[in-house]
């Protein structure tokens, strides 16, 4: 390993810099035993004072032999203000440091926090980001004239960082089986073949589990209709469930004596709860504007406004990939959503702005949002960059994903949509539940006056 050592001056003092001709993973290891070493992103090189015991320490660690001492050279006193350095880690070989010079910090950290995978380094006080096809695009597209590059990219770099694959955390351990387990497979084979979404699957397997095991050593089959009933008062008085819950507890318990045990006569007629009549929440035009400002990361902006634009539920934006964006007829196909159903909602002229730069960038394989690991993005990190970017633009704290859907809904009808029209893009089969956004429109509600305001008193 050839090592070349440059004698420099920084502000009347002498140093060397030292740097290897080639990266070699145990240069960082070693160049950190010489005297007061230090990184320099600037120059890209290791700076030591120019003394007799740093050549020493050179000899010592690499060989007479390997070092480069080339002639004397005067850097700049000053780190230059006008552009962003970025160089090769000292460290790590799929790395790159970025250090923005103060006075480009508010102009340019923005853009800076919204590369994929940065971090940073408190300690050399410049950002870590990955040394990535994905990286280069980016700091072209954005930081085109500001960025200046001390070095030349390699071809053979990969396109994103490779995460690991994320293992099972080793105390998380599966639900209790019951006793009488066999009953709760037996439910789920006929759910499967009935071809029940795995999410339903694993909601009445729930359910029926926690049943079967209040009792626990009856069999199944045997239990009569009065213990289900006092089942469920258990479940109202003790664990004050929701009537929600209520409802798929009672359809777990009804499929398993109607489908598995054929013992329908346990179950006909059992008391059903009855629903709220709750009206959702609704952001304003406004709120939706802060929201969306609020986010700095063009990814995150995309996934959030494509579910406002569009009316979308939170799993149908996961799932949605590359070809199921349509531009030409200006929709998007939405497969497989609820209740097993496709559909076409609009698609903004405005989001496929947005998404064409994003997938200019990133360059999604099949899904149009991808994770990590390149596996479609998950329901989980979409709710984290609402709830964030809900928290940054303080609106209404009881906002959901699925309130974008609601304000879609509110916002058409708002705006003179036929109801119907917007019963389709939404995927209702039926217009009663479409019908509750009539009750959330403030359409005509300013014309109506209170007959108090007519009062003299």
């Amino acid at each position: 390993m050839k090592i070349c050592v440059l004698s420099i001056q920084v502000k009347n003092d002498s140093y060397m810099a030292v740097r290897p001709e080639s990266f070699d993973t145990s240069f960082p290891m070693l160049i950190r035993q010489v005297p007061r070493a230090w990184w320099n992103p600037d120059l890209h090189a290791w700076i030591a004072p120019r003394e007799g015991r740093t050549v020493e320490a050179l000899k010592r660690l690499f060989g007479t032999e390997n070092l480069v001492f080339e002639k004397e050279h005067e850097a700049p006193a000053e780190i230059p203000a006008d552009k962003i350095i970025i160089s090769r880690h000292a460290d790590k070989s799929d790395t790159l440091s970025i250090f923005v010079p103060p006075l480009l910090v508010p102009q340019h950290l923005a853009t800076v926090k919204n590369i994929h995978g940065r971090r940073w380094n408190a300690t050399q006080k410049t950002w870590e980001v990955p040394y990535t096809k994905l990286t280069l695009r980016f700091l072209a597209q954005y930081l085109p004239e500001t960025a200046h590059l001390t070095f030349t990219p390699d071809d053979n770099i990969p396109e994103q960082s490779a995460f690991p694959v994320r293992q099972a955390l080793p105390w998380k351990e599966g639900p209790v089986p019951a006793k009488y387990e066999a009953a709760v497979t037996a439910l789920e084979e006929v759910l499967m073949l009935k071809r029940y979404s795995w999410r339903t699957i694993k909601a009445y397997k729930n359910c029926f589990r926690q049943f079967i095991r209040h009792y626990d050593e009856i069999k199944p089959s045997t239990i009569t209709r009065r213990q289900i009933d006092e089942y469920l008062l258990y479940c109202i008085r003790e664990k004050r469930i929701t009537e929600s819950y209520q409802n798929q507890i009672l359809s777990a318990i009804k499929m398993f004596f109607a489908e598995v045990v054929k013992q329908e006569h346990k179950v006909i007629g059992l008391f059903q709860p009855k629903r709220p009549q709750k009206i959702p929440q609704v952001l304003t035009e406004e709120e939706v504007v802060k929201l969306l400002t609020a986010i700095d990361n063009l990814k995150h902006r995309c996934i959030l406004a494509l579910i406002y634009s569009a009316g979308l539920r939170l799993g149908e934006v996961t799932n949605l990939r590359i070809g199921d964006i349509q531009p030409e007829g200006r929709r998007i196909f939405i497969r497989a959503a609820k209740g097993k159903k496709d559909r076409c909602s609009i698609l903004s002229e405005r989001v496929w702005g947005l998404l064409k730069e994003y997938m200019s960038i990133y360059q999604p394989v099949v899904w149009l949002f991808e994770g990590q690991t390149g596996d479609k993005y998950s329901d989980r990190s979409v709710q984290a960059i609402f709830s964030a970017a809900r928290e940054r633009s303080k609106i209404n704290p009881l906002a959901t994903v699925h309130t974008l859907r609601h304000s879609f809904a509110t916002h058409l009808l708002e705006k003179g949509v036929d109801l119907r029209y917007i019963q389709d893009l939404l995927g209702h089969e039926s217009s009663k539940p479409t019908e509750i956004y009539t009750q959330i429109t403030r359409k005509g509600l300013d014309k109506i006056k209170s007959p108090l305001d007519d009062l003299t008193f």
